[in-house]
């Protein structure tokens, strides 16, 4: 297929983003401004609407009515609408990449795996138009045939947040519309760009037509409840923090819809007295410091064995001192900013209170603006504050245990469930250490930051409900109806 040009303008930081998508209308009119702000140098670069509980009724009452329509399209050519967009993020990709540094302070690495996480999933979606269907069931009555087909729920709305703006809120996106659905998304009020406004626009460049995907940003405190609770959402595929993903939740099924819910985690990484040293230390600064650690599946907490702990501890400390901090766009830079005020102030009171109880801070610990240092936090314990909470931050506090039974204890001594690594030499007891940890997804010598558009992302717990990726996503934005053909004349017994 041939590649689909437009103007990169379009899609810089510098472009006009204060517009609103509804209706496939690119309207501002009379609404507050909602400021965005580059975390890097703390400056407002633009301004987009704060759209209205009005705006989000509008968005659900013309998603549905589009995606009707929509859903009766022959499946090539909603597959077509997606594959066009997969080659307009192509296109621009090195636009988005600095979009997403500008916005959500996404380093040049980061960035681009969040592209490609996306893409992934796009390529993916492409494929699900003639992959969903059904099957025929024998019927218990003669001459009877039993048809069971999936068709679209209808509208799918996403609340998505500010982390991962772009992929989090394309992995519900992409899927819907390629099954059929209308979409209303609302983006983190952080990142309404990358998050819901871009997606707009990325769409309607590949020709997707108009009212099928609506975005509305705002506040969650204005908007929020009508968003999750709007009685034509058949599904809501939030994510978030658990604490907001059970009120989103509630409004939900409140109206019977569906919650696909991608909550909090508390991730351990567990280090058996067998495994590599300088291997397991090699995937958690990445799976630590990635993204700053503000990734729901970046690891909370280390957990070390007593006989490697003093080497893993030196190598950990060694690596976090020497990663480049600084602006997100230079390519050299590993850790750029945190999102905001409150969140740096967050992860500083979670190191300090550490301290406090107990830990000793090996590195780190202070910030310049909202630049947190790689922090490591040795002799920690499973209950100390950067451990039992979800710091979201560049901390690593490193839990020392003697046998793997305390290992898999700590492990699951949290609410959450979300995801785990193991690490060992031997992998048959990296496996029985990870069958008995009570997580979504937990991976042998790796860390917990996985992704894969083709397999089931999500938790349990307190962690989430449901499951992201391949069928399983296909199986949520999707409904089974039951039609039976009596082909021959039926005998009634009255």
């Amino acid at each position: 297929m041939a590649q689909t040009t437009v103007d990169a303008d379009r899609f810089s930081a510098e472009a006009d983003w204060d517009v609103l998508y509804l209706d496939g209308e690119r309207e501002r009119g009379d609404r507050d401004a909602l400021e965005v702000d580059d975390p890097a140098t703390e400056e407002v670069f633009t301004t987009v609407p704060a759209g209205t509980v009005e705006d989000v009724d509008a968005a659900y009452e013309t998603a549905a009515e589009a995606g009707r329509e929509w859903a009766a399209r022959p499946p090539q050519e909603r597959a077509a609408v997606v594959e066009r967009a997969v080659e307009v993020v192509e296109e621009h990709r090195e636009t988005l990449v600095d979009l997403l540094g500008t916005e959500s302070g996404s380093t040049v690495v980061k960035a681009n795996a969040e592209l490609d996480t996306a893409l992934g999933m796009m390529r993916e979606a492409v494929s699900f138009p003639t992959r969903v269907g059904g099957e025929v069931k024998e019927s218990l009555t003669p001459g009877k045939e039993n048809l069971a087909k999936r068709e679209p729920v209808g509208v799918v709305g996403v609340i998505s947040p500010w982390n991962f703006p772009f992929h989090l809120s394309m992995r519900a996106v992409a899927p819907a519309l390629a099954l059929g659905n209308g979409v209303v998304l609302k983006p983190a009020s952080t990142t309404p760009i990358t998050g819901g406004l871009l997606l707009a626009r990325l769409f309607e460049a590949a020709g997707l037509p108009e009212g099928l995907l609506n975005v509305v940003p705002g506040h969650g405190s204005d908007i929020g409840d009508r968003m999750a609770g709007h009685p034509e959402a058949s599904v809501v595929a939030f994510t978030g923090s658990t604490g907001v993903g059970k009120g989103v939740a509630k409004q939900a099924v409140d109206h019977l819809a569906y919650p696909a819910m991608e909550l909090g985690g508390n991730n351990p990484h567990v280090v058996l007295s067998d495994a590599d040293v300088d291997a397991a230390v090699d995937s958690a600064v990445f799976g630590s410091f990635l993204h700053q650690g503000q990734i729901c599946i970046s690891i909370n907490r280390h957990l070390v064995h007593e006989s490697v702990y003093d080497e893993y501890v030196e190598k950990l400390t060694e690596r976090a001192a020497s990663l480049p901090v600084g602006d997100p766009h230079d390519p050299d830079t590993v850790v750029g900013p945190i999102i905001d005020d409150d969140q740096r102030d967050q992860i500083l009171a979670y190191v300090e209170e550490t301290v406090e109880q107990g830990a000793t801070l090996e590195t780190g610990g202070e910030a310049e603006g909202r630049f947190v240092e790689p922090t490591v936090l040795s002799g920690a314990t499973n209950d100390m504050s950067a451990a039992c909470n979800e710091h979201f931050g560049p901390v690593a506090p490193v839990v020392p245990v003697a046998d793997d039974e305390e290992a898999v204890e700590l492990a699951n001594d949290t609410e959450y469930g979300l995801a785990a690594s193991v690490h060992s030499t031997d992998r048959e007891r990296a496996e029985r250490v990870a069958d008995r940890i009570d997580a979504g997804m937990v991976h042998i010598n790796d860390q917990p930051v996985n992704d894969e558009p083709h397999v089931p992302f999500g938790g349990v717990k307190a962690s989430g409900i449901g499951r992201f990726n391949g069928e399983y996503i296909m199986e949520e934005l999707t409904r089974t109806k039951w039609v039976s053909v009596q082909r021959d004349e039926r005998d009634y017994p009255f």
